[in-house]
Protein backbone atom coordinates (compact mmCIF):
# COMPACT_ATOMS: atom_id res chain seq x y z
CA UNK A 1 0.00 0.00 0.00
CA UNK A 2 1.25 3.47 -0.72
CA UNK A 3 2.00 5.94 2.22
CA UNK A 4 1.39 9.78 2.06
CA UNK A 5 2.75 11.91 5.20
CA UNK A 6 1.52 15.18 5.41
CA UNK A 7 3.94 17.39 7.43
CA UNK A 8 1.44 20.43 8.96
CA UNK A 9 -2.17 20.06 10.09
CA UNK A 10 -3.19 23.16 9.12
CA UNK A 11 -5.86 25.22 7.00
CA UNK A 12 -4.08 23.26 3.93
CA UNK A 13 -2.70 19.78 5.39
CA UNK A 14 -6.31 19.03 7.23
CA UNK A 15 -8.42 19.27 4.24
CA UNK A 16 -6.33 18.10 1.44
CA UNK A 17 -5.52 15.06 2.91
CA UNK A 18 -8.74 13.86 4.25
CA UNK A 19 -10.11 14.59 0.70
CA UNK A 20 -7.11 12.53 -0.96
CA UNK A 21 -8.13 9.80 1.57
CA UNK A 22 -12.05 9.77 1.11
CA UNK A 23 -10.93 9.50 -2.96
CA UNK A 24 -8.22 6.81 -2.52
CA UNK A 25 -8.94 4.15 -0.12
CA UNK A 26 -6.06 2.31 -1.21
CA UNK A 27 -3.71 4.51 -0.06
CA UNK A 28 -2.99 4.95 3.47
CA UNK A 29 -2.92 9.25 4.44
CA UNK A 30 -1.10 10.34 8.27
CA UNK A 31 -1.41 14.29 9.01
CA UNK A 32 1.73 14.50 11.66
CA UNK A 33 2.04 17.66 13.37
CA UNK A 34 4.28 18.57 16.55
CA UNK A 35 1.24 20.16 17.99
CA UNK A 36 -0.20 17.59 20.49
CA UNK A 37 -3.41 19.83 20.85
CA UNK A 38 -4.10 20.44 17.11
CA UNK A 39 -3.42 16.52 16.99
CA UNK A 40 -6.01 15.74 19.32
CA UNK A 41 -8.35 17.95 17.94
CA UNK A 42 -8.24 16.31 14.75
CA UNK A 43 -8.90 12.86 16.23
CA UNK A 44 -11.66 14.33 18.22
CA UNK A 45 -15.54 15.44 17.47
CA UNK A 46 -14.62 19.11 17.39
CA UNK A 47 -11.85 20.13 14.43
CA UNK A 48 -9.15 22.73 15.30
CA UNK A 49 -10.94 24.50 11.66
CA UNK A 50 -14.03 25.27 10.59
CA UNK A 51 -14.89 23.92 7.04
CA UNK A 52 -18.30 22.94 5.45
CA UNK A 53 -18.33 19.41 4.68
CA UNK A 54 -15.01 18.71 6.30
CA UNK A 55 -16.17 16.96 9.45
CA UNK A 56 -18.15 14.53 7.37
CA UNK A 57 -14.96 13.73 4.99
CA UNK A 58 -12.54 13.08 7.75
CA UNK A 59 -15.64 11.01 10.23
CA UNK A 60 -15.79 8.98 6.87
CA UNK A 61 -12.11 8.40 6.17
CA UNK A 62 -10.51 8.58 9.96
CA UNK A 63 -9.55 5.24 11.26
CA UNK A 64 -10.04 3.09 8.31
CA UNK A 65 -6.75 5.03 5.95
CA UNK A 66 -6.61 8.92 7.26
CA UNK A 67 -4.51 9.04 10.75
CA UNK A 68 -3.66 11.91 12.52
CA UNK A 69 -0.82 11.92 14.74
CA UNK A 70 2.07 13.55 16.50
CA UNK A 71 4.72 10.91 16.13
CA UNK A 72 6.36 12.79 12.77
CA UNK A 73 9.50 11.40 12.05
CA UNK A 74 8.00 7.39 12.47
CA UNK A 75 5.56 8.72 9.75
CA UNK A 76 8.02 10.15 7.70
CA UNK A 77 10.04 7.26 7.32
CA UNK A 78 7.90 4.97 6.10
CA UNK A 79 5.61 7.39 3.53
CA UNK A 80 6.77 6.98 0.16
CA UNK A 81 5.28 10.78 -0.53
CA UNK A 82 5.88 13.50 1.83
CA UNK A 83 3.53 16.73 1.26
CA UNK A 84 4.93 19.62 3.46
CA UNK A 85 2.22 22.20 4.21
CA UNK A 86 3.99 23.82 7.00
CA UNK A 87 3.84 27.67 7.18
CA UNK A 88 5.89 30.26 5.73
CA UNK A 89 5.38 33.46 7.22
CA UNK A 90 6.47 37.04 6.97
CA UNK A 91 10.24 37.93 8.25
CA UNK A 92 9.71 39.90 11.10
CA UNK A 93 13.52 40.68 11.63
CA UNK A 94 16.61 40.21 9.53
CA UNK A 95 17.60 40.78 5.56
CA UNK A 96 13.69 41.03 3.93
CA UNK A 97 12.05 41.51 7.47
CA UNK A 98 8.51 42.39 6.70
CA UNK A 99 8.43 41.23 3.56
CA UNK A 100 10.35 38.04 2.62
CA UNK A 101 8.93 34.70 3.18
CA UNK A 102 10.13 33.07 6.55
CA UNK A 103 11.83 29.53 5.44
CA UNK A 104 12.44 28.53 8.99
CA UNK A 105 9.81 25.80 9.08
CA UNK A 106 10.58 24.37 5.79
CA UNK A 107 14.52 24.13 5.92
CA UNK A 108 13.81 22.40 9.47
CA UNK A 109 11.00 19.15 7.93
CA UNK A 110 13.33 19.44 5.35
CA UNK A 111 16.21 18.43 7.26
CA UNK A 112 14.18 16.14 9.24
CA UNK A 113 12.89 14.18 5.99
CA UNK A 114 16.98 13.46 5.59
CA UNK A 115 18.01 12.65 8.90
CA UNK A 116 14.67 10.13 9.09
CA UNK A 117 14.77 8.43 5.71
CA UNK A 118 15.39 5.24 5.03
CA UNK A 119 14.10 4.79 1.64
CA UNK A 120 13.07 6.76 -1.42
CA UNK A 121 11.05 9.62 -1.05
CA UNK A 122 9.19 12.06 -3.11
CA UNK A 123 8.65 15.32 -1.51
CA UNK A 124 6.00 17.27 -2.34
CA UNK A 125 5.58 21.06 -1.66
CA UNK A 126 2.24 22.34 -0.56
CA UNK A 127 3.15 25.10 1.19
CA UNK A 128 3.45 28.67 -0.77
CA UNK A 129 7.01 29.27 -1.09
CA UNK A 130 9.42 31.63 -3.11
CA UNK A 131 10.51 31.04 -6.49
CA UNK A 132 13.80 28.63 -6.18
CA UNK A 133 12.66 26.96 -3.16
CA UNK A 134 12.78 23.69 -4.35
CA UNK A 135 16.24 24.01 -5.14
CA UNK A 136 17.16 25.02 -1.81
CA UNK A 137 15.72 22.07 -0.33
CA UNK A 138 17.10 19.92 -2.81
CA UNK A 139 20.16 20.94 -1.94
CA UNK A 140 19.71 20.06 1.87
CA UNK A 141 18.41 16.92 1.03
CA UNK A 142 20.84 15.59 -1.03
CA UNK A 143 24.11 16.59 0.82
CA UNK A 144 22.48 15.01 3.81
CA UNK A 145 21.65 11.74 2.06
CA UNK A 146 22.76 8.35 2.99
CA UNK A 147 22.53 6.69 -0.58
CA UNK A 148 18.77 7.99 -0.70
CA UNK A 149 17.27 9.28 -3.71
CA UNK A 150 14.39 12.76 -3.56
CA UNK A 151 12.70 14.36 -5.99
CA UNK A 152 11.22 17.19 -5.31
CA UNK A 153 7.63 18.51 -7.06
CA UNK A 154 5.96 21.37 -6.24
CA UNK A 155 1.51 21.50 -5.92
CA UNK A 156 0.70 24.59 -4.73
CA UNK A 157 -3.15 24.45 -3.18
CA UNK A 158 -5.52 26.84 -4.79
CA UNK A 159 -8.22 25.78 -2.56
CA UNK A 160 -10.61 28.79 -1.06
CA UNK A 161 -11.47 29.10 2.58
CA UNK A 162 -15.11 28.47 3.68
CA UNK A 163 -15.26 26.45 0.26
CA UNK A 164 -12.04 24.32 0.79
CA UNK A 165 -13.99 20.80 0.38
CA UNK A 166 -16.04 21.85 -2.82
CA UNK A 167 -12.45 23.14 -4.08
CA UNK A 168 -10.56 19.92 -4.11
CA UNK A 169 -13.55 18.00 -4.78
CA UNK A 170 -13.75 19.39 -8.23
CA UNK A 171 -10.70 21.27 -8.72
CA UNK A 172 -10.27 23.96 -11.59
CA UNK A 173 -6.98 22.32 -11.66
CA UNK A 174 -4.28 20.38 -10.20
CA UNK A 175 -1.23 21.53 -10.89
CA UNK A 176 2.40 19.60 -10.58
CA UNK A 177 6.07 21.51 -10.87
CA UNK A 178 9.06 19.18 -11.36
CA UNK A 179 11.88 18.78 -12.71
CA UNK A 180 12.20 17.86 -16.24
CA UNK A 181 14.80 14.67 -15.98
CA UNK A 182 13.81 11.13 -16.24
CA UNK A 183 13.18 10.73 -12.44
CA UNK A 184 11.81 14.35 -12.35
CA UNK A 185 8.92 12.94 -14.83
CA UNK A 186 8.59 9.71 -13.10
CA UNK A 187 7.64 11.64 -9.68
CA UNK A 188 5.45 14.23 -11.35
CA UNK A 189 3.28 10.53 -12.81
CA UNK A 190 3.60 9.17 -9.31
CA UNK A 191 1.56 12.21 -8.36
CA UNK A 192 -0.35 12.41 -11.37
CA UNK A 193 -1.67 8.88 -10.23
CA UNK A 194 -2.94 9.86 -7.47
CA UNK A 195 -5.13 12.59 -8.40
CA UNK A 196 -6.03 10.77 -11.30
CA UNK A 197 -8.76 8.68 -8.74
CA UNK A 198 -11.34 11.89 -8.99
CA UNK A 199 -10.13 14.94 -11.19
CA UNK A 200 -10.22 14.70 -15.34
CA UNK A 201 -6.81 14.36 -16.95
CA UNK A 202 -7.05 17.68 -18.88
CA UNK A 203 -7.16 19.32 -15.53
CA UNK A 204 -3.96 18.05 -14.29
CA UNK A 205 -1.23 20.78 -15.34
CA UNK A 206 2.50 20.09 -15.47
CA UNK A 207 5.25 22.35 -15.30
CA UNK A 208 8.67 22.94 -14.44
CA UNK A 209 9.55 23.54 -10.50
CA UNK A 210 9.99 27.43 -11.23
CA UNK A 211 6.64 27.82 -13.09
CA UNK A 212 4.59 26.09 -10.72
CA UNK A 213 5.89 27.95 -7.72
CA UNK A 214 5.56 31.16 -8.90
CA UNK A 215 1.88 30.30 -10.62
CA UNK A 216 0.83 30.02 -7.12
CA UNK A 217 2.28 33.83 -6.16
CA UNK A 218 0.54 35.05 -9.66
CA UNK A 219 -2.98 33.61 -8.82
CA UNK A 220 -2.83 35.14 -5.06
CA UNK A 221 -1.40 38.77 -6.50
CA UNK A 222 -4.12 38.86 -9.15
CA UNK A 223 -7.05 38.03 -7.31
CA UNK A 224 -6.07 40.71 -4.28
CA UNK A 225 -5.26 42.91 -7.61
CA UNK A 226 -9.49 42.91 -8.53
CA UNK A 227 -10.49 43.31 -4.86
CA UNK A 228 -8.31 46.36 -4.60
CA UNK A 229 -9.21 47.43 -8.18
CA UNK A 230 -13.00 47.63 -7.00
CA UNK A 231 -12.49 48.77 -4.14
CA UNK A 232 -10.24 51.95 -5.51
CA UNK A 233 -13.09 52.00 -7.61
CA UNK A 234 -15.85 52.05 -4.72
CA UNK A 235 -13.76 55.36 -3.45
CA UNK A 236 -15.21 57.10 -6.77
CA UNK A 237 -18.42 55.92 -6.64
CA UNK A 238 -18.91 57.27 -3.12
CA UNK A 239 -17.45 60.59 -4.46
CA UNK A 240 -19.22 60.93 -7.64
CA UNK A 241 -22.71 59.55 -6.53
CA UNK A 242 -22.14 56.10 -8.97
CA UNK A 243 -22.92 53.09 -7.07
CA UNK A 244 -20.23 50.45 -6.87
CA UNK A 245 -22.29 47.32 -7.29
CA UNK A 246 -24.09 48.28 -10.67
CA UNK A 247 -20.26 49.68 -11.71
CA UNK A 248 -19.32 46.04 -11.11
CA UNK A 249 -21.65 44.33 -12.32
CA UNK A 250 -21.23 46.81 -15.95
CA UNK A 251 -18.03 45.61 -15.92
CA UNK A 252 -18.31 42.19 -14.82
CA UNK A 253 -20.81 41.55 -18.09
CA UNK A 254 -17.33 41.39 -19.89
CA UNK A 255 -16.39 38.09 -21.08
CA UNK A 256 -12.89 39.28 -20.54
CA UNK A 257 -13.05 40.55 -17.11
CA UNK A 258 -15.55 38.29 -15.78
CA UNK A 259 -17.96 38.92 -12.68
CA UNK A 260 -15.72 37.22 -9.98
CA UNK A 261 -13.60 39.12 -7.27
CA UNK A 262 -15.81 42.19 -8.17
CA UNK A 263 -17.42 43.10 -4.81
CA UNK A 264 -16.16 45.77 -3.14
CA UNK A 265 -15.61 45.43 0.88
CA UNK A 266 -13.59 46.95 3.62
CA UNK A 267 -10.40 44.81 1.91
CA UNK A 268 -9.70 41.81 1.48
CA UNK A 269 -7.73 39.42 4.77
CA UNK A 270 -6.52 35.95 4.94
CA UNK A 271 -3.04 34.04 5.17
CA UNK A 272 -1.89 34.37 2.05
CA UNK A 273 -3.17 37.79 -0.31
CA UNK A 274 -0.41 40.24 1.73
CA UNK A 275 1.82 37.95 2.78
CA UNK A 276 2.22 36.48 -1.16
CA UNK A 277 2.20 40.00 -2.59
CA UNK A 278 4.80 41.04 -0.06
CA UNK A 279 6.78 38.06 -1.17
CA UNK A 280 6.08 38.50 -4.71
CA UNK A 281 7.45 42.56 -4.13
CA UNK A 282 10.80 40.91 -2.53
CA UNK A 283 11.46 38.78 -4.90
CA UNK A 284 11.15 41.37 -7.56
CA UNK A 285 13.31 43.96 -5.99
CA UNK A 286 15.63 41.09 -5.14
CA UNK A 287 16.02 40.26 -9.06
CA UNK A 288 16.46 44.36 -9.98
CA UNK A 289 12.95 45.31 -10.37
CA UNK A 290 12.06 48.10 -8.69
CA UNK A 291 8.88 49.14 -11.08
CA UNK A 292 7.43 45.83 -11.17
CA UNK A 293 7.92 45.79 -7.30
CA UNK A 294 6.46 48.78 -6.75
CA UNK A 295 3.19 47.98 -9.04
CA UNK A 296 2.47 45.21 -6.54
CA UNK A 297 2.70 47.09 -3.43
CA UNK A 298 0.06 49.44 -4.66
CA UNK A 299 -2.11 46.30 -3.87
CA UNK A 300 -1.33 46.37 -0.37
CA UNK A 301 -1.53 50.22 -0.33
CA UNK A 302 -4.91 50.34 -1.44
CA UNK A 303 -6.19 47.47 0.68
CA UNK A 304 -4.76 49.34 4.06
CA UNK A 305 -6.54 52.64 2.63
CA UNK A 306 -9.82 50.73 2.18
CA UNK A 307 -9.75 49.68 5.88
CA UNK A 308 -8.43 53.83 7.36
CA UNK A 309 -11.42 54.83 5.05
CA UNK A 310 -13.86 53.10 6.37
CA UNK A 311 -13.05 53.28 10.35
CA UNK A 312 -12.69 57.52 9.66
CA UNK A 313 -16.12 57.04 7.81
CA UNK A 314 -17.18 55.45 10.78
CA UNK A 315 -15.77 57.89 13.43
CA UNK A 316 -16.36 61.20 11.30
CA UNK A 317 -20.48 60.00 10.58
CA UNK A 318 -20.97 59.99 14.88
CA UNK A 319 -20.04 63.51 15.49
CA UNK A 320 -16.26 62.88 14.79
CA UNK A 321 -15.71 60.73 18.14
CA UNK A 322 -16.58 57.35 19.21
CA UNK A 323 -14.75 57.88 22.82
CA UNK A 324 -16.74 55.44 25.12
CA UNK A 325 -19.52 54.99 22.63
CA UNK A 326 -20.18 51.50 21.92
CA UNK A 327 -20.11 50.00 18.42
CA UNK A 328 -20.91 46.73 17.93
CA UNK A 329 -18.88 44.45 15.39
CA UNK A 330 -20.65 41.73 13.41
CA UNK A 331 -18.23 39.38 12.15
CA UNK A 332 -14.62 39.02 12.86
CA UNK A 333 -13.42 36.07 10.53
CA UNK A 334 -11.58 37.32 6.95
CA UNK A 335 -14.79 35.74 4.97
CA UNK A 336 -17.71 34.03 5.86
CA UNK A 337 -17.60 30.14 6.68
CA UNK A 338 -14.68 29.86 8.23
CA UNK A 339 -12.85 30.61 11.40
CA UNK A 340 -9.51 32.18 10.33
CA UNK A 341 -8.99 35.78 11.66
CA UNK A 342 -5.21 35.89 9.74
CA UNK A 343 -5.16 39.23 8.43
CA UNK A 344 -9.04 39.62 8.80
CA UNK A 345 -9.94 43.62 7.97
CA UNK A 346 -11.59 43.46 11.27
CA UNK A 347 -8.37 43.27 13.40
CA UNK A 348 -7.37 46.62 12.17
CA UNK A 349 -10.92 48.27 11.47
CA UNK A 350 -11.12 47.67 15.68
CA UNK A 351 -7.86 48.32 16.33
CA UNK A 352 -8.59 51.70 14.63
CA UNK A 353 -12.04 52.36 16.51
CA UNK A 354 -10.05 51.58 20.10
CA UNK A 355 -7.71 54.19 19.39
CA UNK A 356 -10.45 56.47 19.33
CA UNK A 357 -11.67 54.83 22.96
CA UNK A 358 -14.51 53.01 21.33
CA UNK A 359 -15.77 50.14 23.44
CA UNK A 360 -16.93 47.29 20.89
CA UNK A 361 -19.12 44.08 21.34
CA UNK A 362 -18.16 41.49 19.21
CA UNK A 363 -20.45 38.33 17.58
CA UNK A 364 -18.81 36.36 15.19
CA UNK A 365 -20.60 32.86 15.15
CA UNK A 366 -16.59 30.51 14.72
CA UNK A 367 -14.60 33.05 16.21
CA UNK A 368 -13.36 32.40 20.44
CA UNK A 369 -12.69 34.83 22.62
CA UNK A 370 -9.10 33.85 23.29
CA UNK A 371 -8.69 34.46 19.25
CA UNK A 372 -9.79 37.57 19.30
CA UNK A 373 -8.05 38.39 22.21
CA UNK A 374 -4.99 37.33 20.73
CA UNK A 375 -5.28 39.00 17.58
CA UNK A 376 -6.09 42.21 19.07
CA UNK A 377 -3.14 42.51 21.20
CA UNK A 378 -0.54 41.11 18.72
CA UNK A 379 2.23 42.44 16.89
CA UNK A 380 2.13 42.45 12.99
CA UNK A 381 3.07 38.98 11.41
CA UNK A 382 3.33 36.88 14.44
CA UNK A 383 -0.07 35.63 13.80
CA UNK A 384 1.41 33.80 11.11
CA UNK A 385 3.45 31.22 13.15
CA UNK A 386 1.66 28.06 14.56
CA UNK A 387 -0.82 28.66 16.93
CA UNK A 388 1.22 27.17 19.22
CA UNK A 389 4.34 29.26 18.97
CA UNK A 390 2.46 32.21 19.06
CA UNK A 391 3.19 34.61 21.75
CA UNK A 392 0.20 34.69 24.18
CA UNK A 393 -1.85 37.95 24.80
CA UNK A 394 -0.23 39.87 27.95
CA UNK A 395 -3.41 41.19 28.65
CA UNK A 396 -7.00 41.44 27.81
CA UNK A 397 -8.73 44.71 25.37
CA UNK A 398 -10.58 45.91 28.38
CA UNK A 399 -12.58 47.95 26.12
CA UNK A 400 -13.76 44.73 23.79
CA UNK A 401 -16.65 42.82 24.96
CA UNK A 402 -16.97 39.28 23.00
CA UNK A 403 -20.67 37.95 23.08
CA UNK A 404 -22.25 35.23 21.20
CA UNK A 405 -25.57 36.73 20.36
CA UNK A 406 -25.87 39.74 17.33
CA UNK A 407 -28.75 40.66 19.44
CA UNK A 408 -26.49 41.11 22.49
CA UNK A 409 -23.67 43.13 20.40
CA UNK A 410 -26.18 45.36 19.66
CA UNK A 411 -27.73 46.35 22.43
CA UNK A 412 -27.27 49.89 23.50
CA UNK A 413 -24.33 50.04 21.18
CA UNK A 414 -24.39 53.63 19.03
CA UNK A 415 -23.56 52.10 16.21
CA UNK A 416 -22.57 48.51 14.25
CA UNK A 417 -20.05 47.52 11.77
CA UNK A 418 -20.78 44.45 9.24
CA UNK A 419 -17.08 43.55 8.59
CA UNK A 420 -17.98 39.43 7.59
CA UNK A 421 -20.59 38.44 5.02
CA UNK A 422 -22.15 35.80 6.91
CA UNK A 423 -25.25 34.88 5.82
CA UNK A 424 -27.13 34.98 8.95
CA UNK A 425 -26.33 38.91 9.15
CA UNK A 426 -28.67 39.27 6.33
CA UNK A 427 -31.64 37.52 8.09
CA UNK A 428 -31.53 39.26 11.38
CA UNK A 429 -34.47 41.38 12.98
CA UNK A 430 -33.23 44.77 12.11
CA UNK A 431 -36.06 46.71 13.88
CA UNK A 432 -35.28 45.01 16.95
CA UNK A 433 -31.91 46.09 16.80
CA UNK A 434 -33.20 49.84 16.45
CA UNK A 435 -35.31 49.40 19.19
CA UNK A 436 -32.64 48.71 21.24
CA UNK A 437 -30.12 50.57 19.77
CA UNK A 438 -29.43 54.41 21.10
CA UNK A 439 -30.47 57.09 18.68
CA UNK A 440 -29.38 58.03 15.88
CA UNK A 441 -28.64 54.38 15.06
CA UNK A 442 -26.00 53.42 12.92
CA UNK A 443 -25.66 50.62 10.35
CA UNK A 444 -21.62 50.66 8.48
CA UNK A 445 -21.77 48.00 6.30
CA UNK A 446 -18.31 46.75 4.85
CA UNK A 447 -19.55 43.82 2.94
CA UNK A 448 -22.81 45.09 1.21
CA UNK A 449 -24.95 42.52 2.34
CA UNK A 450 -27.74 44.48 3.25
CA UNK A 451 -30.74 45.96 2.26
CA UNK A 452 -29.89 49.81 2.85
CA UNK A 453 -33.34 51.54 1.84
CA UNK A 454 -35.24 49.37 3.87
CA UNK A 455 -32.68 49.64 7.27
CA UNK A 456 -33.53 53.48 6.48
CA UNK A 457 -37.37 53.42 6.44
CA UNK A 458 -36.34 51.74 9.68
CA UNK A 459 -34.85 54.57 10.80
CA UNK A 460 -31.05 53.89 10.86
CA UNK A 461 -28.33 56.19 9.05
CA UNK A 462 -26.48 53.90 6.41
CA UNK A 463 -23.20 53.73 5.23
CA UNK A 464 -22.71 51.00 2.29
CA UNK A 465 -19.25 51.34 0.66
CA UNK A 466 -19.46 52.90 -2.59
CA UNK A 467 -23.03 53.23 -2.63
CA UNK A 468 -24.59 56.86 -3.26
CA UNK A 469 -24.09 58.44 0.30
CA UNK A 470 -27.23 58.39 3.09
CA UNK A 471 -28.13 62.05 3.09
CA UNK A 472 -26.93 62.74 6.47
CA UNK A 473 -23.58 61.28 5.41
CA UNK A 474 -23.44 64.09 3.09
CA UNK A 475 -23.48 66.87 5.75
CA UNK A 476 -20.48 64.78 7.63
CA UNK A 477 -16.78 65.63 7.04
CA UNK A 478 -15.71 63.38 4.82
CA UNK A 479 -12.23 63.03 5.74
CA UNK A 480 -11.07 62.77 9.32
CA UNK A 481 -7.41 64.85 9.80
CA UNK A 482 -5.05 62.57 10.80
CA UNK A 483 -3.89 63.79 14.55
CA UNK A 484 -0.28 64.38 13.70
CA UNK A 485 1.72 66.17 16.75
CA UNK A 486 3.97 68.67 15.55
CA UNK A 487 5.69 70.91 17.81
CA UNK A 488 3.60 73.52 19.39
CA UNK A 489 3.48 76.61 17.37
CA UNK A 490 2.52 79.74 19.30
CA UNK A 491 -1.67 80.78 18.33
CA UNK A 492 -2.00 84.01 17.56
CA UNK A 493 -3.09 86.28 20.45
CA UNK A 494 -6.72 87.36 19.08
CA UNK A 495 -7.32 83.53 19.47
CA UNK A 496 -9.17 82.48 22.50
CA UNK A 497 -10.56 78.72 23.39
CA UNK A 498 -13.02 79.98 25.65
CA UNK A 499 -15.20 82.23 23.82
CA UNK A 500 -14.62 81.50 20.34
CA UNK A 501 -17.12 78.72 19.90
CA UNK A 502 -19.48 80.83 21.93
CA UNK A 503 -19.34 83.98 19.55
CA UNK A 504 -19.63 81.71 16.80
CA UNK A 505 -16.39 81.80 15.39
CA UNK A 506 -13.71 78.74 14.93
CA UNK A 507 -10.65 79.18 16.98
CA UNK A 508 -8.16 80.24 15.05
CA UNK A 509 -9.72 81.68 12.45
CA UNK A 510 -9.10 85.72 11.81
CA UNK A 511 -12.31 86.56 10.82
CA UNK A 512 -15.29 86.39 12.93
CA UNK A 513 -18.77 85.42 11.11
CA UNK A 514 -21.21 87.76 12.56
CA UNK A 515 -24.12 85.83 14.18
CA UNK A 516 -26.17 86.38 17.32
CA UNK A 517 -24.69 84.55 20.48
CA UNK A 518 -25.67 81.25 21.27
CA UNK A 519 -27.25 81.08 25.14
CA UNK A 520 -26.66 78.11 27.18
CA UNK A 521 -30.07 77.05 27.15
CA UNK A 522 -29.85 76.92 23.09
CA UNK A 523 -26.67 75.18 22.77
CA UNK A 524 -28.52 72.39 25.19
CA UNK A 525 -31.15 72.08 22.86
CA UNK A 526 -29.05 72.06 19.57
CA UNK A 527 -26.69 69.18 21.17
CA UNK A 528 -29.78 67.51 22.24
CA UNK A 529 -31.45 68.27 18.73
CA UNK A 530 -28.20 66.29 17.17
CA UNK A 531 -28.15 63.29 19.34
CA UNK A 532 -31.37 62.62 18.90
CA UNK A 533 -32.73 63.23 15.30
CA UNK A 534 -28.89 63.84 13.90
CA UNK A 535 -28.41 66.39 10.69
CA UNK A 536 -31.93 67.05 10.12
CA UNK A 537 -31.94 70.99 9.85
CA UNK A 538 -35.43 71.97 9.58
CA UNK A 539 -36.04 69.79 12.20
CA UNK A 540 -33.20 71.11 14.61
CA UNK A 541 -34.45 74.85 13.22
CA UNK A 542 -37.96 74.27 14.86
CA UNK A 543 -36.81 73.85 17.89
CA UNK A 544 -34.95 76.54 17.90
CA UNK A 545 -37.04 79.93 16.72
CA UNK A 546 -34.45 82.17 17.51
CA UNK A 547 -32.31 80.51 14.34
CA UNK A 548 -32.37 80.36 10.90
CA UNK A 549 -30.92 76.82 9.50
CA UNK A 550 -28.44 78.68 7.72
CA UNK A 551 -27.42 80.22 11.50
CA UNK A 552 -27.59 76.88 12.57
CA UNK A 553 -25.51 74.79 9.79
CA UNK A 554 -22.68 77.54 10.52
CA UNK A 555 -22.22 76.65 13.91
CA UNK A 556 -22.29 73.10 13.51
CA UNK A 557 -19.33 73.77 11.09
CA UNK A 558 -17.68 75.85 13.72
CA UNK A 559 -18.17 73.39 16.53
CA UNK A 560 -16.37 70.31 14.23
CA UNK A 561 -13.50 73.01 13.42
CA UNK A 562 -12.55 73.38 16.95
CA UNK A 563 -12.84 69.80 17.49
CA UNK A 564 -10.51 68.78 14.59
CA UNK A 565 -8.04 71.62 15.74
CA UNK A 566 -7.94 70.33 19.02
CA UNK A 567 -7.24 66.55 17.76
CA UNK A 568 -4.48 68.12 15.62
CA UNK A 569 -2.63 69.30 18.87
CA UNK A 570 -2.36 72.61 18.07
CA UNK A 571 -4.11 73.67 21.13
CA UNK A 572 -2.00 72.03 23.61
CA UNK A 573 -0.53 74.87 25.25
CA UNK A 574 -3.95 76.24 25.93
CA UNK A 575 -5.85 73.35 27.52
Amino acid sequence: MVKICCIGAGYVGGPTMAVIALKCPAIEVVVVDISVSRINAWNSDQLPIYEPGLDDVVKQCRGRNLFFSTEVEKHVAEADIVFVSVNTPTKTQGLGAGKAADLTYWESAARMIADVSKSDKIVVEKSTVPVKTAEAIEKILTHNTKGINYQILSNPEFLAEGTAIQDLLKPDRVLIGGRETPEGQKAIQALKDVYAQWVPEDRILTTNLWSAELSKLAANAFLAQRISSVNAMSALCEATGADVTQVSYAVGKDTRIGPKFLNASVGFGGSCFQKDILNLVYICECNGLPEVAEYWKQVIKINDYQKNRFVNRVVSSMFNTVANKKIAILGFAFKKDTGDTRETPAIDVCKGLLGDKSRLSIYDPQVTEDQIQRDLTMNKFDWDHPIHLQPMSPTTVKQVSVVWDAYEATKDAHGLCILTEWDEFKTLDYQRIFDNMQKPAFVFDGRNIVDAEKLREIGFIVYSIGKPLDPWLKDMPAKRKEKKRKEKKTMNSDTNLSSSSRKGKSVGESKEKKQAPWSREEEKIFENSIAEIGLNWERIASRLPGKTIEEIKDHYDLLVKDIELIESGALDHLL
